[in-house]
Parts: structure tokens; sequence; C-alpha cells
């Protein structure tokens, strides 16, 4: 086993542990026939290649060392979707409350959105993962946002690799004004936020009249 996967190898575990974690949050709103303020969640560790670029950024060395631990905080990315803005605020209270992760870092970047137009919340938290070499607490990135949101940095981030960072000005503005669009989009779906649930629980439960052999959210996720 290489230096490097010996490195990941505890933050691959975090990413796994999380996901299951942050997901039993969503199907324990179902248990309770609540509205979830999670849509869905993903997680990866990051590349060697995004962090070697991130070890020129901030003129690290690239190898594996409790300093890159500590300087790069989202080396275990995990990533949580919510229908509605609101859902956001929500959902990083409850990570607060949790008592198997700390907070260590917040940056909102929805009431304070980046110049090029990005909005998420970023939390990092040490998460300690157990090893067969004892306990080891790693930092993990925990990215809350909408699907308007994840769609438009979705498409910035493929558009930041194809000109490296150095967006061509008609580019450059028809981003910023995508993304204002999604967050008026966003806000217009929170407006009629009762509506669109009441609508989205009587499609589930006609899907499920309709069908008796298939199985509810609910009962998938108590599984």
């Amino acid at each position: 086993m290489g230096q490097w996967e010996i490195f990941l190898s505890p933050y691959k575990q975090a990413v796994d542990e999380l996901k299951v974690k942050l997901k039993g949050m969503r199907s324990q709103f179902g248990i309770v026939n609540a509205n979830s303020p999670i849509e869905f969640v993903t997680g990866r560790v990051k590349p060697l290649a995004s962090i070697y670029d991130k070890t020129l950024e901030k003129g690290l060395a690239f190898e594996p060392s409790k300093q890159l631990g500590d300087e790069l905080g989202d080396i275990a990315g995990l990533r949580i979707m919510c229908q509605f803005v609101d859902d956001i605020a929500t959902v990083t209270e409850l990570i607060r409350q949790r008592k198997d992760m700390r907070v260590v870092e917040e940056r909102d970047y929805i009431t304070h959105n980046k110049p090029s137009g990005y909005r998420s919340y970023h939390m990092i938290v040490e998460y300690p993962v157990e090893t067969i070499q004892g306990k080891k607490v790693v930092l993990a990135e925990i990215q809350i946002r909408t699907l308007a949101m994840n769609f438009w940095a979705s498409i910035e981030h493929s558009l930041n690799y194809k000109y490296k960072g150095m967006f061509p000005e008609e580019i450059k503005n028809r981003l910023q004004s995508a993304a204002e669009a999604a967050f008026r989009l966003d806000e217009e779906m929170s407006s009629i936020r009762s509506e669109i649930q009441e609508a989205q629980a009587y499609f589930s439960e006609y899907k499920e009249a309709s069908n008796p052999n298939l199985l509810s959210e609910k009962e998938r996720d108590a599984q």
C-alpha cells in the first residue's frame, strides 16, 4: 500500500461513514412523517490531482503529512442538497447539534455570495474515525446548497477547468446573470413551498395507492 493510499484511507472512511449518517438524518424525518430538509447526499475524497493543485496554491509540499491534513479541510468532502433555501439553515443547525462531529469553521456564501455568483454554505467539521491503529480525527467539508445552486456550481466548475480560471468577459457576465436567475428561482420556489410539498405528498400517496406492492419511501428508508 502506497503512502498516499495510507494517508487517504481515514478520509475515505470518514466520507463513507458521514454519508450514512447524513442520509440517516433524512430517513428520520420520513419516519415521523415530516418533510425532510435533505433531498440527497453525495461524497467524495479529493483526487490527487486536485490535492496537488491546492498544494501549489498554498505553497505546501505535495506529500502526505499532518500539515497537509490540517491545511486542506476539504480532502474529505460531503455535499447535501436541499429543495428550498430555508432548508439550508435547518440542516446547518442539525449539524451543529451533533455530538459525533465538531464544527470548526463556517463560510456563508449564500448571504455573501462570491463575485462569480457562487452560492453555497460550507462547514468544516472534525470527525473521528476508528482505525486499526486507533482513533484518528480528520477534517471534512460539508457543502449545503439547493439543487439550483448545485446545477450552477457544476457548470461553473466545468468551465473553470476549460478556461483555467480566466473566463472571457462575456462568459463571466453570463455566469453571474445565471447565478442570479438561479437564486430568483430558489426564492420563487420558497414562496410556494407549502403548495409544492402538498403536491409532492399527494403524488407520493397516489403512487402507493395505485401500486400496493410498491414500498413507500418511508418504508424503504427504514430497511
